[in-house]
């Protein structure tokens, strides 16, 4: 393969290494047995609507599914979307086929969602070649390639073995530490409202406010229609809320947004880069807790 991708690939990018320049149709994919389309996608929350195409009536060619909510997340925690175990995550992952030098491919339906969460979990994982396709599943349709639908076919065990590295992530005990010590700069995805605690969350019996001393940064600012924004306007969003380049940890409602804050900072150059896995969903519902509402 003549290049490796760890971040961001456009639909022209990945089309390209999929497809042959004469192929119009995109019906014949080129022998790249390292790249893997995986989807990502999840239900959408809050006031998020869901999108008219997606799995598994539209997927992009030969693509497989990523189940955040069921195959990939810690099912015996009562948090969402907390990571699994580095064994049952490489048991998943070889299912999928993945292997030691996959270039791996992960979009959601919403254009930039929950596919960062996947990204995520790959790096933590161990693997480094993983990109989250700009724009998802809407931008690949809007360029006008094919799709297809889930196909059921077998799929050759992989030999991808997975490495947890803690340093990822942060628990509620780190936040709680960091209240005193202010090391690190708590970022929160979630939308203006909910941050200020103006709007109920989502999640029933959960609080509404953010972590005290924490700065709101909301996944949504750092894209237009599912695309990323430009690489200096990203740097500016940071700056402003991080002037110092003081280290980040990553926080949302669940762990999934955090991730899009993650990956845009490691775009800008930030080194120093953690997810709050727990995220609102275990701070909010701890009353032992505390939490700001802000006017």
């Amino acid at each position: 393969m003549p290049s490796t991708f760890q971040q961001i690939i456009s639909c022209r990018q990945l089309h390209e290494l999929l497809f042959s320049p004469l192929d119009l149709t995109g019906d014949s994919v080129k022998p790249f047995s390292n790249i893997l389309l995986l989807d990502a996608s999840i239900p959408p929350v809050g006031n998020m609507c869901s999108p008219e195409k997606q799995w598994p009536d539209f997927t992009l060619p030969y693509a497989k599914r990523f189940d955040l909510n069921k195959n990939f997340s810690d099912l015996s925690n009562p948090l969402p979307h907390t990571m699994p175990s580095a064994e049952h995550f490489q048991q998943q992952a070889r299912a999928l086929g993945v292997m030691t030098d996959s270039q791996i491919v992960v979009y959601d339906d919403q254009g930039l969602f929950s596919a960062a969460r996947a990204w995520y979990m790959f790096r933590a994982m161990g693997h480094k070649n993983v990109a989250v396709l700009d724009g998802g599943l809407p931008a690949w349709l809007a360029s006008g390639y094919s799709v297809s639908s889930a196909a059921s076919f077998v799929t050759d065990s992989g030999n991808f073995t997975a490495t947890f590295c803690k340093e990822y992530f942060f628990s509620s005990q780190n936040i709680v530490s960091n209240l005193n010590a202010q090391e690190h700069l708590i970022v929160d995805a979630r939308a203006k409202e909910r941050f200020k605690g103006k709007v109920a969350e989502p999640r029933e019996g959960i609080r509404s406010g953010h972590i005290p001393c924490s700065v709101n940064l909301p996944f949504s600012d750092l894209s237009y229609n599912g695309h990323l924004l430009a690489k200096n306007i990203l740097a500016e969003r940071f700056k402003a809320i991080n002037s110092p380049g003081k280290p980040m940890v990553m926080s949302c409602g669940s762990g999934v947004t955090a991730c899009v804050l993650a990956l845009t900072a490691e775009m800008c150059g930030y080194k120093q880069v953690k997810v709050y896995d727990g995220s609102w969903s275990e701070w909010g519902a701890g009353a032992y807790f505390p939490v700001v509402v802000t006017q």
